[in-house]
C-alpha cells in the first residue's frame, strides 16, 4: 500500500500537468526508499522500479509500458491498470508470501552506485536525439525560478570542485 505521501506528491504533480512518468517516478521512489530503510529487499535495481511502477499503475497513474516492452511486462501493465478500477482485499497470504520472498533479497540494489549504472545503462540504450529531446522538453517545463535555482546550484557545484 503506497504511502499518503506518496500519493499527495504524484497527485499534486498530475495537477500541475506533468507526465505520468513522473507521477509514477513518486512511486518508484518510495520503493527505492522501502529498500534502503530495509523494509524489504530487490534482486536487481529494475525490480525495484518495477514494484514501484506496478503501485503507480494500481494507485491510477497512467503510465504506460515502453514501445520496446516485452509481452509479459505489457500484460502485466495492463492487470495493474485494470486493478486500479476493482477495490478488493488483497489475498494475506499471498501478501505474505511476496513480502517475505522480498525480505530475503539484499538492499545492495537501492544504493547510489547501483541506481546511478542502471540510469547509464538505460540512458545508452537510447539514440542521443531521443536524449536531447527529454532534456530540453525538461529544461522548458521546469520554469523560471526552478531554471534559475538549477543554474545556480551547478554554479556552486562547479565552483566547489574546481579545487
Amino acid at each position: 500500500m503506497p504511502e499518503e505521501k506518496t500519493r499527495r506528491a504524484a497527485a499534486k504533480d498530475k495537477k500541475e500537468g506533468k507526465s505520468p512518468s513522473t507521477q509514477a517516478g513518486e512511486y518508484v521512489h518510495e520503493e527505492i526508499e522501502h529498500v534502503r530503510e530495509g523494509k524489504h529487499g530487490a534482486r536487481s535495481t529494475k525490480q525495484a522500479i518495477a514494484i514501484g511502477l506496478s503501485k503507480a499503475r494500481r494507485a491510477g497513474v497512467k503510465a504506460k509500458p515502453g514501445k520496446t516492452a516485452s509481452k509479459s511486462t505489457k500484460k502485466k501493465a495492463a492487470q495493474d491498470t485494470a486493478a486500479s478500477h476493482e477495490h478488493h482485499k488483497p489475498s494475506a497470504t499471498r501478501s505474505k508470501a511476496t513480502t517475505k520472498a522480498l525480505k530475503k533479497e539484499g538492499h545492495s540494489s537501492a544504493s547510489k552506485s547501483a541506481l546511478s549504472s542502471h540510469a547509464k545503462k538505460s540512458a545508452s540504450k537510447r539514440s542521443a536525439g531521443s536524449r536531447s529531446a527529454a532534456a530540453k522538453k525538461a529544461a522548458h517545463t521546469k520554469g523560471a525560478a526552478a531554471r534559475s535555482a538549477a543554474a545556480k546550484k551547478a554554479a556552486k557545484t562547479r565552483a566547489a570542485n574546481k579545487s
